[in-house]
């Protein structure tokens, strides 16, 4: 039976406050096991809110290393982990940060062969990535396993945040809102810059409605477009395209 340490009532003890959380919420959280695709500009905050937060497991995959271009909006590594696997620099903050969760660091890359292994069992799903393969390779197994996925994307001075809800049949899904892979050259923060901040609002706001869907507040599915320059935020209900090729896939 899944319970809170007297160190772990204090620790969550502004969450155990608050009736939208309580120590209902917080066991929830505790026996949470969240996978996180990305552990780069939108993964270290999303990381760093999950571990405060009590998530129980957090699973982070990245096969990159920390670079000194990556300290103006990676906010978990600092100048002394430059060189190191991504995954482990990480693995070490968010432990000294709270060391009464489970970490697994996975330094390697998303694929369609290794997907399902690292997925199986999860809880949900964030895709903190920056490139559109692994983005569709997420979005099929999530919706292979019935899996909650939050997906995030920020360029230049825009951020997008989505959630696909695959616990529901009828839930659309990442290929609905895009529809066929872009061929052309993705833009990315490497090639394009982006606005540092903007990252961390992102990155937040997918750890945010990663807890939400964990303690049961939040199910459906949405697009929300936010603009970094003058802070205005757009909210959009998804509904399942009828001739979505990612959804027939999975339908066969």
């Amino acid at each position: 039976m899944v319970e809170l340490s007297g160190k772990e009532q204090l620790r969550y003890s502004r969450h155990l406050m608050l009736k939208e959380v309580g120590l209902e919420g917080q066991l929830k959280l505790k026996a949470a096991h969240i996978v996180v695709v990305g552990a780069g500009g939108l993964g270290s905050p999303a990381l760093l809110y999950l571990a405060a937060a009590g998530v129980g497991v957090l699973t982070l995959l990245d096969n990159d290393k920390v670079e000194l271009s990556n300290l103006q909006r990676q906010v978990l590594y600092k100048v002394n982990h430059l060189g190191q696997d991504k995954v482990s620099a990480a693995r070490k903050v968010l432990g000294s940060l709270n060391n009464q969760i489970k970490i697994n660091a996975i330094s390697a890359k998303l694929t369609a062969d290794n997907a399902q292994q690292i997925f199986s069992g999860a809880t949900l799903v964030l895709d903190c990535s920056d490139n559109f393969n692994t983005r569709y390779v997420v979005n099929r197994q999530c919706l292979a396993l019935g899996i909650p996925l939050v997906s995030g994307a920020a360029i230049a001075s825009e951020g997008q945040l989505m959630c696909f809800d695959f616990r529901q049949s009828q839930s659309p899904c990442y290929g609905c809102l895009f529809g066929e892979q872009p061929q052309q050259q993705t833009l990315n923060c490497s090639n394009a810059g982006v606005l540092s901040p903007l990252l961390g609002v992102i990155g937040s706001m997918q750890a945010l409605l990663a807890v939400n869907i964990v303690l049961g507040h939040h199910q459906g599915s949405q697009f929300i477009r936010f603009d970094g320059l003058s802070l205005a935020q757009q909210q959009f209900q998804l509904t399942k395209a009828p001739a979505c090729s990612e959804c027939a896939v999975q339908s066969d």
